[in-house]
């Protein structure tokens, strides 16, 4: 029992890549440190944080921040110098300024056009634009007739 609830501990708990020699003193700076790296995206692993990666540059990452709070800089500017060096694409949400900006309209933008398409297209099933159907012609009728009879 007890070695199944290691088993289930283990896939619960996040796997961290932070080494006990990066760890700062300060418990109130490591806070601060893993809050920001948490924000933070790994450049080689893409899909991981700063935290969770054992990319060297993710090493590197987790401890140019560590350098910039004991610096005394505050998180904003310890992420405007992590994204000044490496670009935005670090970070885990981009900001919505500029570019990105244009992203972050057009997924609601699309998703208020599709509706309205979409309730323009039922409204008009249902107001009975549909054509109405016209009886066969004499021709036609015995020509289905004689089809029907084999």
């Amino acid at each position: 029992m007890k070695t199944l609830l290691l088993l289930l501990m283990l896939f619960v708990t996040p796997a961290l890549a932070v080494q006990p020699d990066e760890v700062l003193p300060d418990p109130a700076l490591e806070s601060r440190a893993r809050d920001i790296s948490r924000l933070l995206r790994c450049p080689v692993c893409q899909g991981e944080t700063i935290d969770e990666s054992n990319a060297p540059i993710s090493r590197d990452l987790r401890l140019y921040v560590r350098e910039r709070l004991v610096a005394g800089d505050s998180n904003a500017q310890v992420l405007d110098a992590v994204t000044d060096r490496f670009g935005e694409f670090v970070l885990f949400q981009p900001r919505a300024t500029g570019g990105n900006l244009i992203l972050y309209i057009a997924g609601p933008l699309m998703a208020v056009i599709a509706l309205i398409l979409g309730w323009r297209f039922i409204a008009s099933r249902r107001s009975g634009t549909e054509t109405a159907e016209k009886p066969l012609s004499p021709e036609e009728q015995a020509r289905l007739d004689e089809i029907m009879r084999g």
